[in-house]
């Protein structure tokens, strides 16, 4: 039997509906756990129950919101290239670390190890900055461009976090499990969007959703930022 997920007032569902949040993956797919947040199926998809989306939504939020009222740290990562625009976009506009590719192993874990390689890039820029590089030779040079573009690559993207964040929000449990579960080990909470086959038990704050179409994954990190930059402004106030 096909349902189709009914649109209520709230405009929050409809905010949702309309950028496909409601779409899971084939029940053959689905987690066990993800069974509660399930309104039917349509055309053999699986529908999340919006409403359940909305209330996890919001407590995730009001975690965010905690976090940008003590200028806390979120590094944001994910692997999937439906993602890495508005993953990317989101950290730079509130100056966090990410990871828009594939997660660098020990980012957590072996931070200090880390942490050198992200200096060596920014002694490299520094260098080539201020002309600093016209002493070597020209093959010399090239290997060290070769060398500062792989460093960008890599860690360019977690220049920002200068000490252990206080969360990790990620697109997508499943992909993301070697980040998840170093987040777990050094005792940091964390926050993702998660699709249909993956855990809830996994993460912290879960928020069910889509977590494949780039409509529905710009949404929720767009919500991250706004939850964020809300919780600055309580701190102003104060």
């Amino acid at each position: 039997m096909e349902t189709k997920p009914t649109v209520q007032s709230d405009p929050r569902i409809e905010a949702l509906f309309k950028v496909g949040a409601h779409f899971g993956y084939s029940r053959s797919r689905r987690h066990p756990s993800i069974a509660p947040f399930i309104f039917g199926l349509k055309n053999r998809v699986e529908i999340f129950d919006l409403e359940k989306t909305v209330n996890l939504l919001e407590k995730a939020k009001d975690f965010v919101k905690k976090l940008g009222s003590e200028n806390k740290v979120i590094l944001f990562a994910s692997g999937k290239n439906e993602a890495r625009v508005a993953l990317e976009k989101a950290a730079k506009e509130l100056g966090m670390p990410y990871v828009a590719g594939r997660w660098i192993g020990g980012a957590l874990t072996n931070y200090g190890q880390i942490r050198t390689r992200m200096d060596l890039l920014e002694t490299r820029r520094r260098e080539k900055e201020k002309g600093e590089l016209a002493k070597y030779t020209k093959k010399e040079r090239l290997l060290i461009d070769r060398e500062i573009a792989k460093l960008e690559t890599l860690f360019g993207g977690l220049l920002p976090m200068k000490e252990m964040p206080k969360a990790l929000f990620v697109i997508d449990s499943n992909r993301e499990s070697i980040a998840v579960t170093e987040a777990h080990k050094m005792g940091i909470p964390v926050l993702a969007l998660l699709g249909s086959d993956c855990d809830i038990k996994d993460v912290e704050y879960p928020i069910v959703g889509n977590d494949s179409a780039v409509s529905s994954i710009a949404f929720f990190v767009e919500e991250m930022v706004r939850a964020y930059k809300e919780g600055e402004a309580l701190k102003l106030k104060a």
